[in-house]
């Protein structure tokens, strides 16, 4: 299977996914490639490109590099544990390459250049290790394209680095080989399988047992609510220097008061907490799930809260219903996530945020959808639904920060999910638009979207709005 659920729900660190995931997966990766002469480097040299080198500062993509070739890996590392290498290195100047070598080396050396876009993405990084004679040990130019997805330039395939497909050497069987919408549906309907199932299915062929896959489902979903947990427990401003106010934990204390039996007339308020509590950790470095992407990590969880908690069937059930629909909800999301990885892209870079809070709405909309008890029709109606009302949506950070407005708009494709959800489950199936439809549409759209609207802090919000 080219795409597992495990590639699109991976546990990494904030605030990006393009930004600080992949760049640090990337870096990681090149300690690798040097292998056993590790001891004979003396030198690198690093070269930041594009929407990576443009909102780089906000992003946390410079320190991210350094932990990667100190070897850290985004999946790996604990928050405490960046703070603490990232103060040593900014202190020393000093980076310790695979942890083994000492090396002169820091942000300041490394070669920004914003304006320059290679051709096969905007986030690029190309890193090159030398002995002390300035012997070339290793070179690669890496292209983080979105939810942490990391190709590489020397790799004719494009094999993804540091996922769960990229780093398996086995030759999976693929029962239900799908890329569009159409292919899905015709799957689903001829083998009488939910679009759950045709997952599910696929993630068997890759070689796992079915309780090694709802395990993994679980853990990500308990990852998910930790995350959000450690965020309520968290006031005062984010870092970055806009001096946001972190909200989520104010709005966690009032809703205890006003709603302390959980009336579904407080859904929303509900949801909306659970977003911004996910995003504001993810602000500020905290450890989350990419879901597709770091920017729109909150979404896929806020929905995921809403089936579990205002959804008969499961709140009637108990743990075991709540697990089913954790495991059903997360495999239909990412059913469709691989439709956008194959027919578009999920890369604010690439796209705008179409591709991020839009592909995550989508994917919500359609896990929802699956847990309402929808058709697969009307699942591939919810999806479309969240997107087609996402088309368009740019990626303007303030200050290249994570924050303003990626944190509200995480609820706001929360709140659309739902609503797509519902809107799909009052009619038949039977829609206009197909999913597939949507998702070319947006694809061209990004192509068309100017780039000072794509993740380079040059248009939009990023510069009306005054820093202060």
């Amino acid at each position: 299977m080219p795409i597992s659920v495990f590639d699109l729900f991976t546990v990494g660190i904030g605030p990006s996914s393009s930004h600080t995931v992949g760049p640090m997966r990337a870096a990681a990766s090149f300690v690798d490639l040097v292998g056993d002469r590790t001891e004979d480097v003396a030198a690198l040299e690093v070269d930041v490109y594009g929407s990576l080198a443009a909102t780089g500062r906000g992003h946390g993509t410079f320190d991210a590099i350094l932990l990667g070739l100190e070897g850290c890996r985004p999946d790996e590392v604990l928050p405490d544990e960046v703070d603490e290498r990232t103060a040593r290195m900014a202190e020393s100047g000093i980076v310790r390459f695979g942890d083994r070598v000492e090396i002169p080396f820091a942000v300041a050396d490394m070669r920004q250049r914003p304006l320059t876009v290679l051709e096969r993405h905007t986030n690029a990084l190309e890193l090159r290790a030398r002995t002390a004679t300035g012997e070339e040990l290793a070179h690669e130019i890496y292209y983080s394209v979105g939810g942490g997805f990391v190709v590489t330039q020397s790799d004719e395939e494009a094999a993804v680095l540091g996922t769960e497909a990229g780093e398996s050497a086995r030759e999976p069987a693929t029962p239900h080989d799908f890329r569009t919408g159409d292919e899905l549906l015709e799957i689903a309907n001829r083998e009488g399988l939910e679009v759950w199932q045709v997952m599910l299915a696929n993630e068997l062929g890759a070689g796992r047992t079915e309780q090694e896959v709802r395990d993994g489902l679980l853990h990500i979903a308990k990852v998910m609510e930790e995350c959000a947990a450690h965020s309520l427990d968290r006031s005062g401003h984010l870092p970055g220097g806009l001096s946001v106010r972190r909200r989520a934990h104010d709005w966690h204390l009032r809703l205890k008061e006003e709603d302390p039996d959980r009336d579904p007339r407080y859904y929303q308020e509900w949801v909306n907490l659970v977003a911004l509590a996910v995003n504001e950790e993810n602000a500020s470095g905290g450890r989350v799930v990419t879901a597709p992407t770091n920017g729109a990590a909150g979404i896929i969880p806020a929905v995921l809260h809403y089936a579990l908690n205002y959804v008969d069937w499961v709140q009637e059930g108990g743990d075991a219903a709540r697990d089913e629909a954790t495991v059903r909800f997360l495999l239909t999301a990412g059913a469709i996530g691989v439709l956008y990885k194959e027919g578009a892209s999920i890369s604010g870079a690439e796209v705008g945020c179409q591709g991020e809070v839009g592909s995550a709405s989508s994917m919500a909309a359609g896990g929802l959808a699956e847990v309402l008890g929808g058709s697969v029709e009307q699942v591939e109606n919810a999806a479309e639904i969240a997107m087609e009302h996402n088309l368009g949506l740019t990626c303007d950070p303030i200050a290249g920060l994570v924050q303003v407005p990626c944190i509200e708009r995480n609820a706001i494709g929360a709140g659309k999910s739902i609503n797509a959800a519902k809107m799909a489950m009052w009619g038949d199936g039977d829609h206009y638009v197909s999913l597939d439809e949507v998702i070319a549409t947006m694809k061209a759209t990004g192509a068309d979207m100017s780039d000072k609207y794509k993740e380079t802090a040059m248009g939009g919000l990023a510069v009306n709005v005054v820093e202060c």
